[in-house]
């Protein structure tokens, strides 16, 4: 019969004959649902996984990272207190640049999109009504990453920026493209997506936190929330006039996020609570950065849930540009598995390329003509790629820079 033939192709791929059984009987059962039945072929598969990385979950392999795998490296980040930076890019030269540099430093590269980002990607002088030009460049992006990313050899994880209020129909199309991608493929186009609703009430804010975790948990996206708001200017997102007594959150309001979003099926989350943050860079004394927020908010969640873990909430650390490595440690010991950075590698970016430009400038004057002689063509030094790669390397090696900060260094093998 059905069940027999099933059973017997298995095993002669060398999965073990109970888990087979197992999942045969979930697979054929009436009364299964669809989901339970993916669970049963998921826990089988989970049993012979072998692992490409010496030092991280079998789950995780080269490549985007999703779903279940991308749970457990966060996870294994929290344990073994390292975080991944979380860099912005703005085309492929960037986001080439964030994937050279994990390739060196030996680590996992998250690459985030924002959604001006997204519109520069699909072009500055495409119409963006309803932000289709702006999710449009994002899923253009998102697909380069799936089809190098492997190349690299490395996990990457693709995720999108700040989502304010008036910026949902961005979001909704970019969980429209999820959800294509996932009929496609079986797993989502994107890792994880943030919503930043921190001007709003807090009940507010998690109420459609959890409206759309909800959609998102379906195909094993990642939701990172934001409570608090983060200072300073970044990419349409100005907060620089804010009441500084805003930039810290409450461990009350971090429980609240905790419980309402954990009652969501199979959801996935992570924890944007400020502690002082701010975008940009500023001169030494002008941020106060207060991490013991984030330990005393881990210290109430853990009493509530009478738990021996000790660090029940995945927190990430924004404005991480011009940090203290002394804060930054503080902030990594309390669960931060993520650092965005953004002004420090547009810096090295533009750098590389002022550098180029000062190294080469007799080069770079006219056609023909330099101090090699007069009827020399220049052109290997005007060439676009020239000034692009100066800036690709000098952004990887900033990179790998914040790597060494966040303990990410060498976390594969």
């Amino acid at each position: 019969n059905k069940d027999y033939f099933f059973t017997k192709k298995l095993i002669t791929m060398k999965i073990p004959v109970a888990a087979l059984l197992i999942a045969s009987a979930n697979a054929f059962a009436p009364s299964s649902s669809l989901h339970e039945r993916f669970s049963a072929l998921e826990m089988t598969a989970t049993a012979v996984e072998t692992s490409v990385f010496g030092k991280l979950p079998a789950t995780v392999k080269p490549g985007v990272v999703t779903g279940k795998a991308l749970t457990d490296l966060l996870n294994h980040a929290k344990n073994e207190k390292f975080a991944i930076p979380g860099v912005n890019i703005v085309g492929s030269n960037s986001i080439n640049s964030c994937m050279e540099a994990a390739a060196k430093y030996q680590g996992p590269i998250m690459v985030t999109f924002s959604k001006g980002g997204g519109q520069f990607i699909a072009g500055k002088t495409v119409d963006n009504t309803d932000d289709k030009a702006s999710i449009a460049g994002c899923v253009a992006g998102a697909k380069h990453v799936h089809e190098v990313a492997k190349l690299y050899g490395v996990p990457v994880i693709l995720h999108t920026d700040h989502c304010q209020k008036a910026w949902l129909p961005w979001f909704d199309g970019l969980l429209e493209a999820n959800e294509k991608y996932f009929e496609e493929t079986g797993g989502p186009l994107f890792s994880s997506h943030m919503l930043d609703l921190s001007e709003e009430p807090l009940e507010e804010n998690i109420a459609i936190c959890k409206k759309y975790m909800e959609r998102m948990a379906k195909i094993n996206l990642l939701l990172e929330f934001e409570l608090g708001i983060t200072g300073g200017e970044e990419d349409g997102v100005d907060n620089s006039d804010v009441d500084s007594s805003r930039l810290y959150t409450q461990p009350e309001e971090v429980w609240y996020a905790y419980q309402q979003l954990s009652e969501v099926e199979n959801a996935a989350f992570t924890c944007a609570a400020s502690f002082g943050n701010v975008h940009g860079v500023y001169a030494p004394g002008n941020v106060e950065l207060k991490p013991i927020i984030l330990h005393t908010s881990q210290k109430f969640i853990q009493e509530k849930l009478g738990t021996d873990e000790t660090k029940p909430m995945k927190f990430v650390f924004h404005g991480g540009s011009g940090s203290s490595p002394e804060d930054i440690k503080y902030a990594i010991e309390a669960g931060v598995i993520k650092m965005n950075i953004d002004t420090d590698t547009q810096w090295a970016y533009w750098d590389g390329i002022r550098k180029y430009e000062s190294d080469n400038r007799d080069y770079l004057q006219r056609q023909i003509g330099n101090p090699d002689g007069d009827d020399i063509p220049n052109k290997k030094f005007y060439d676009p790629r020239m000034a692009l790669r100066a800036g690709e390397e000098a952004m990887a090696e900033r990179l790998c820079k914040a790597a060494e900060d966040l303990n990410c260094v060498d976390v594969l093998n």
